[in-house]
Formats: structure tokens, C-alpha cells, sequence
């Protein structure tokens, strides 16, 4: 199965997502949860991930209609989640969702497909009704519109790629996880080069 280290089964991909903005305060923010997502482990992670919910919620108070912001919190959130697990999860899940919604609507692109990522995601891993919000097909909706808006990036790509993978769709999960393999890596999303070598890797053992 296409996933990043400790991955399987959790919620969501939020280390698709950071949000792209020049804000030296939300780069910062995205800095550290990048730090957090990929380097910290136990309790201590799980501090920082309440920490970051705290700051980025903070922001998204200050800041409600900015795009840029709410993607943010939606992917601090999701991450908190997926790090937290279980059902006491669920909340946080759906304020990832709420959030990235609003994102969307106020930006159709949705951070360049970022948000739509974070969000197919989020609906492709919760579980379904009555629990929560999890829906299939509208996982594959979503993360179909972030390749689309974005077809050359390798995150967009790896995430398709492990919906149809999880779908039983083989040769397709195949095909995208090459795309992602061959995609353009951003200047600032050291994410890009782990999904990467993560999809490099499960070619190597599914080829």
C-alpha cells in the first residue's frame, strides 16, 4: 500500500497541503508542523500538534476569510488528528473539514489543489455514516480535482495514487504513482521529495 511511514490507516494527507502564502507568520507555522509531521515522535508530538492547533485556530480567528490561512489550519488539524486517532479524533476531523470547505469556497483552486488534497483525503480515510463524514466517491472527486488543477505535482499525484490503490485499482494506482515519481517538486515543500522516494519505493516492490 502506497503510504508515508506510519500512515496506514489514518485520516488524512496533510503533508500535501502546506498552505502557500508569504505570511512569514503562517510560513512559520508550516515550518514547524512540517518539523512535527516528518522528525517528532510520542508525547512530544503530540504537545506540538496541540500547540499548532491552538496557534493556527488563532490565526483562522483573526484571519476568517483569508484562504491561505484556513488551508492552513485544515492541515494542522487534519495532522493532529491522524497523530491523535481513534474516535477522539473525530472532532478534529471535521473542524479539518469545515475548514477546508471554507478555504475552497472562498479560493476555487483551493491553495493551488492543495486544499482539495487534504480534504479527499480527510473523506477517503474518516469512517462513514452515521460515525462521521467518510464517502468514497467523494474522496475520488476530490483528489481527481487536485491532479486535475495541478497535474504535475508529485503530491497531488501520490495521493491519487493511494486512493485508487485502497479502490483495488492496481494498474491505475501504478500509472499516478509514476506521474508522482516524474512530478515537479516545489521549492519549499521538502514533503514533495519524501512523497517521492515514498512512491519510488513502492514501485520498486509492486513493479
Amino acid at each position: 500500500m502506497l503510504r508515508i511511514g506510519v500512515v496506514v490507516g489514518l485520516l488524512f494527507a496533510a503533508a500535501a497541503a502546506v498552505a502557500q502564502t508569504p505570511d512569514p507568520t503562517l510560513f512559520s507555522l508550516m515550518q514547524r508542523w512540517g518539523n512535527v509531521e516528518y522528525q517528532m515522535q510520542g508525547d512530544a508530538r503530540m504537545k506540538a500538534f496541540e500547540d499548532l492547533a491552538n496557534e493556527a485556530d488563532a490565526l483562522a480567528r483573526n484571519q476568517p476569510d483569508n484562504p491561505h490561512v484556513l488551508t492552513a489550519q485544515g492541515v494542522v488539524l487534519a495532522s493532529y488528528a491522524k497523530a491523535k486517532g481513534g474516535l477522539g479524533a473525530l472532532d478534529l476531523a471535521k473542524r479539518a473539514r469545515t475548514a477546508l470547505e471554507k478555504a475552497i469556497a472562498i479560493d476555487p483552486q483551493g491553495e493551488n489543489g492543495s486544499a482539495y488534497v487534504t480534504l479527499g483525503a480527510l473523506y477517503q480515510h474518516a469512517p462513514g455514516w452515521p460515525i462521521a463524514f467518510g464517502d468514497s466517491d467523494k474522496a475520488r472527486e476530490l483528489l481527481r480535482k487536485a491532479v486535475d488543477i495541478r497535474p504535475d505535482g508529485i503530491d497531488t499525484n501520490f495521493y491519487y495514487a493511494q486512493y485508487l490503490e485502497d479502490e483495488g485499482e492496481h494498474a491505475q494506482a501504478l500509472d499516478y504513482a509514476q506521474r508522482a515519481v516524474a512530478g515537479q517538486a516545489r521549492a519549499d515543500r521538502s514533503s514533495d521529495e519524501a512523497l517521492r522516494q515514498q512512491a519510488e519505493r513502492w514501485l520498486a516492490e509492486h513493479r
